[in-house]
């Protein structure tokens, strides 16, 4: 198990600058950083994988997806140009030095299309199949993140980021689970991991307002059983959004401060991830 921060903690903005949070991450004692590839270039990425690397840490990558980078658009332009774009954040994502992309990366945050969803999910699925020999080729890992339905409508559940996977046909696609979204769109958060199964890919937590694990009422003894039941051995990422009056924040809908300090924030989540569930 490894034990990761994202970057978004810190950040004002997500195109702000990465590299002045990786000693804050390292001093903290993280196994590695999550970033974000919104406001990404390739320049940007070459300086990133050499000042990770620098300060000892790993990485992983988080991404989503723009109304002009849609591969569930109607237009075939369109699509096109998503399928461009996530060629182009699997390669960035290698060039960083992670080996897992992760996130809304199905369709435009936020956009809705309920009547035409299940045409929308099989355009998603044809574009991920047609990524496999990228991710092969770059030995990335891609997960589709299951997102509460009040940011997207296309895939709300761990069944529906699952069934999303397997429709791909890819070995090199997988789910994205997050205790946020599953608190608010399972059940039973315990049997939603469980059914997840070999498809759970990557694992995303932080409690029910978004802030430090196990300061609030996500059941976490089910979380950590379900984990150990699906043999569950990759990144555990701290994805906390805690500071209001950000311009991050209010995408988030993130209106008061929900921790009064975002480096205290990750010192308790990191100390809590490590006490359940290393």
């Amino acid at each position: 198990m490894k034990f990761g921060v994202h970057a978004g903690l810190w950040l004002a903005r997500w195109t702000d600058e990465i590299i002045p949070v990786l000693k804050k991450v390292a001093d903290l004692g993280y196994d590695g950083v999550e970033v974000s590839l919104l406001g990404m270039s390739d320049e940007k990425a070459q300086a990133l994988a050499k000042a990770v690397r620098d300060h000892g840490l790993e990485v992983t990558c988080s991404d989503g997806l723009s109304p002009q980078n849609d591969i569930t658009a109607q237009d075939a332009d369109v699509r096109a140009a998503g399928l461009n774009y996530l060629r182009w954040a699997i390669a960035t994502t290698a060039r960083i030095g992670a080996r897992g992309l992760a996130g809304v990366v199905y369709a435009p945050w936020g956009v809705y299309d309920p009547a035409n969803k299940p045409v929308r999910a099989r355009r998603s699925a044809q574009a991920f199949a047609a990524l496999h020999d990228d991710l092969e080729r770059h030995d990335v890992t891609l997960g589709i993140e299951a997102i509460n339905r009040f940011e997207t409508d296309l895939v709300n559940t761990a069944a529906e980021a699952k069934a999303m996977a397997l429709a791909s046909g890819s070995s090199r696609v997988g789910a994205l689970l997050d205790t946020f979204h599953l608190n608010i769109e399972e059940k039973d958060i315990a049997a939603a991991i469980v059914d997840t199964g070999d498809k759970l890919v990557h694992f995303h937590v932080s409690d029910n307002d978004r802030g430090v694990p196990g300061s609030g009422h996500v059941p976490w003894g089910e979380v950590k059983r379900a984990l150990d039941q699906v043999g569950y051995n990759g990144w555990i990422v701290a994805e906390m959004f805690v500071v209001a009056g950000n311009p991050a924040s209010a995408d988030l809908n993130i209106w008061r401060d929900i921790e009064p300090d975002a480096t205290d924030a990750a010192r308790r989540a990191l100390s809590f991830m490590k006490s359940t569930f290393a």
